[in-house]
């Protein structure tokens, strides 16, 4: 019986299938054992394969091949992934310049991470309607800096509503990642997008301007216009996964065009002597 992942627990998997049914699931153990260096070896988006035995219970017993998917360190274990969701059109990372702060340098992982693993990103600024001056011209220049060099940005409210119609019409016809910090107002996003999904909210803490987990698993949402949003726990920081040095500049859209005409065929565009980029 084939279906589609739409929730993840950790010990359990929740199966939509192609006959409409929504059937708890395990893996079977073997899984483990196939050389998937991943902390979850099933993610929230894959297509599986399940079987149903006579006492009721049912497992996963196949994964079909994944389109593309998007993962990262696992915070426990370095040497091991964790995957985020598979099977992606896309995904959109919500960053806050303050309560809390979302660095550059982790919204660059992020994106040189979608590059890697060829997922197209987009960037959506929350909470413009709580920053003051010197903060909101700080986004605009984040704004520009990320649109110049390709990704789609939105700012937003999701509190008060301002700019959600334009997420809402980026949704259509496509399964979406949504991912960031803790505390950067996901969960009130997609509660504004999608009421009926009651998805939890808490407030940040006063003291250190973090974000408190809300979402403790990752699961799938429907949306209008034949669209998934998938709703993913807020991470800390993201560690990047089997990433060369010579390759990370192919996955910074900015170097790579310029790397285009680099004299040495694995430049890592740093500290290299002499470093001349040839004429075109």
């Amino acid at each position: 019986m084939r279906g589609l992942v739409i929730k993840n627990t950790g010990s359990w998997y929740q199966v939509k299938t192609e006959d409409g049914r929504f059937i708890e699931c395990k893996i079977k153990g073997n899984f483990r054992l196939k050389g998937i260096r991943s902390t979850n070896p099933v993610a929230v988006g894959d297509y599986v394969h399940i079987i149903i035995n006579q006492e009721g219970t049912a497992f996963i017993n196949e994964i079909e091949e994944r389109r593309n998917y998007i993962i990262r360190r696992s915070s426990n274990l370095s040497k091991q992934s964790h995957i985020l969701a598979a099977n992606l059109d896309q995904c959109m990372l919500v960053v806050t310049v303050n309560y809390p702060e979302t660095s550059t340098t982790f919204i660059d992982r992020f994106l040189a991470s979608a590059e890697a693993y060829r997922v197209p990103a987009k960037i959506i600024f929350n909470k413009t309607d709580i920053y003051n001056e010197d903060e909101l011209h700080y986004l605009d220049a984040l704004v520009n800096l990320y649109e110049s060099i390709g990704y789609p940005c939105y700012k937003i409210s999701a509190l008060q509503g301002e700019g959600i119609q334009q997420v809402r019409e980026a949704l259509q016809e496509k399964v979406t990642l949504f991912s960031g910090h803790s505390g950067v107002g996901k969960s009130t996003l997609i509660n504004t997008i999608l009421p009926e999904a009651e998805v939890r909210t808490a407030a940040i803490s006063s003291y250190h301007k973090k974000g408190m987990h809300t979402t403790t698993f990752s699961e799938m949402f429907p949306v209008d216009g034949n669209g998934y949003i998938i709703d993913t726990p807020g991470i800390k920081g993201f560690g990047t996964f089997d990433m060369e040095d010579e390759e990370i500049g192919h996955y910074f859209p900015e170097i790579f065009n310029a790397s285009a005409h680099c004299k040495y065929n694995n430049c890592t565009h740093r500290h290299e002597p002499d470093v001349q980029y040839a004429k075109p």
